[in-house]
């Protein structure tokens, strides 16, 4: 299947200290990313979306700054294209706002839906911290 990369950046007015919890840990990214998230014996985040679990591991992690999940099949560990999703915090030196990157590589949405998608999601990210 074709994967499909989408970037985009969101404003977001907080601090790194509070937000990056709810990027990085299952109960922060329960709260507004996924129907559900846990972490089993492996540290592997299971995150449930409509009734689905999807198995990630943190690919990449420095604290405040950035997260990455890679998601594989733990049936089919030989895959090599696994579908990620990258949160990083970036700040504009000027005038010391706070943008949220999102890079959500995976299959099956083109890039209007994932836009949608993200905006809902990102929107009831900041009701949550009050961003």
């Amino acid at each position: 299947m074709v994967k499909n990369k989408f970037v985009a950046d969101y404003q977001i007015n907080t601090s790194r200290k509070i937000l990056f919890p709810y990027l990085s840990t299952a109960s922060g990214l329960a709260e507004w990313f996924a129907d559900d998230v846990s972490i089993n014996e492996d540290k592997n985040f299971i995150f449930h979306f409509d009734g689905e679990e999807h198995y990630a591991r943190v690919a990449s992690l420095r604290g405040n700054y950035h997260v990455k999940f890679d998601f594989f099949d733990p049936n089919n560990l030989e895959e090599t294209d696994h579908s990620y999703i990258e949160f990083k915090i970036e700040e504009n030196e000027l005038t010391q706002t706070l943008f949220l990157k999102v890079i959500d590589y995976s299959d099956s949405y083109d890039d209007e839906e994932l836009e949608s998608i993200w905006e809902n999601l990102v929107h009831h990210l900041k009701e949550i911290i009050g961003g």
